[in-house]
């Protein structure tokens, strides 16, 4: 009986998360200027809303320009962290380590207050700069615990090969360390560009009116008036984060069976 209980508790809790979306998202193909059912014709003029209004349209393009972005710096920050704190000869590893993920325990608030005089300070505060660098500081934790688990599960021994046949350190982390970690690095590389996009708290303290995100449109427009492009803008959201995935999976499985 437990393999069934498991299963029945599995489906409760994909329901409960899943059913809020299943119950708004159809909202983004409403005919109506309203967010109410039923629906009285199905229309597509929301999505049209956000190609053709210039305040959703521009918002769509920052969030690609600043999730990439920090999907890039992360990525190079990230990883260069855990290839670094492999070793647990290096001074200081796990206090370094616990450092790395504090972002992900410390208060939003906080992070884009501090940013905020900061940011002030270095001359970066309302730049695309700025904005990239605060998510990259929230997005460098899930590339850390991402590559780290990745890295932890290489045979040194495969390294120690590589080195006694004459391969340079250099060599053997470009040839064989990074392609065997590089799931991992895929994987961290599809959160931070899902944290980019879904971050909205710092992107209100640090970011000007040029940098708007899609996040932070939705935000405002909550704010000021609900409208079913919210929804349209949701569905787009989703979707790209799920294709993202996918394609993060693809990539991996890819490396995978090459390296088998």
């Amino acid at each position: 009986m437990t393999t069934p209980l498991k299963i029945l508790f599995g489906i409760i809790v994909v329901t409960f998360l899943v059913a809020p979306l299943l119950a708004i998202l159809p909202l983004a193909f409403t005919s109506s200027v309203f967010l109410t059912y039923p629906i009285p014709a199905w229309s597509t003029r929301w999505f049209e809303e956000l190609v053709t209004a210039d305040a959703w349209r521009r918002s769509i393009i920052n969030s690609l320009i600043i999730g990439f972005g920090t999907t890039a710096l992360s990525v190079a920050l990230g990883t260069a962290a855990s290839l670094g704190l492999r070793h647990r000869m290096v001074l200081l590893s796990s206090a370094l380590k616990t450092l790395f993920l504090l972002p992900m325990v410390v208060p939003a608030v906080v992070l884009g207050v501090g940013m905020q005089v900061l940011f002030v300070r270095l001359g970066i505060a309302n730049s695309y700069i700025g904005v990239i660098v605060a998510h990259t500081v929230v997005a460098i934790p899930f590339v850390v615990v991402s590559v780290s688990a990745a890295l932890a599960g290489i045979d040194k021994r495969v390294e120690l090969a590589a080195q006694s046949l004459g391969a340079s350190p250099t060599t053997v982390l470009r040839r064989v360390t990074f392609p065997l970690a590089m799931p991992g690095v895929v994987s961290g590389a599809v959160l931070a560009f899902a944290t980019s996009l879904d971050e909205v708290v710092l992107t209100l303290f640090v970011a000007g009116p040029n940098q708007r995100t899609l996040a932070r449109q939705m935000f405002s427009t909550i704010r000021e008036n609900i409208s079913p492009a919210i929804a349209a803008a949701a569905l787009i959201l989703i979707a790209g984060t799920v294709v993202v995935g996918l394609i993060g999976i693809v990539i991996a499985r890819g490396r995978k069976t090459s390296e088998a």
